[in-house]
Order: structure tokens, then C-alpha cells, then sequence
């Protein structure tokens, strides 16, 4: 369930994750190895908030399709 703060819609990791369709740890892990930079936003406790656009990123790097190189056998 998204949080309303200043008329914008932002939601916590788990929630983003879910909707993304990963896990937290592989967004920990993303976050930490340089794969996806980390949110802009934190509230008061110190949690993620991601905002559409962020939610956005996620998404467009979970469905990113890498092409390998031609492996001839």
C-alpha cells in the first residue's frame, strides 16, 4: 500500500520488491554492487521510499535482457 506524503505515492522496499518481482536481498545486492543506484528518498526511521520513478528503474532493470556473446561449440 503506497504512503501519500506531499501528494506524491511512495512505497517501502518490500513492497517495491513485490512489485518489481525480486527479492529485498537481491535489491541489497544490486544497490551495494552498483547495479541499481539507491533511492533518493528515506523517512524518518531511515527506510527506503521509492517514489514512481524509482519504482520505474526497478522495474525496467528486472526486465533488462542482456545479449551474450556467440559461443560457437
Amino acid at each position: 500500500m503506497a504512503i501519500k506524503l506531499k501528494g506524491e505515492s511512495y512505497y517501502w522496499t518490500a513492497e517495491a520488491c513485490r512489485m518489481a518481482g525480486i527479492s529485498k536481498n537481491t535489491f541489497y545486492r544490486w544497490v551495494k554492487d552498483g547495479t541499481f543506484a539507491d533511492v533518493e528518498y528515506r523517512d524518518r526511521r531511515g527506510w527506503r521510499l521509492f517514489s514512481k520513478s524509482d519504482l520505474n528503474r526497478l522495474k525496467a532493470e528486472v526486465n533488462q535482457i542482456d545479449r551474450l556473446p556467440n559461443v560457437e561449440a
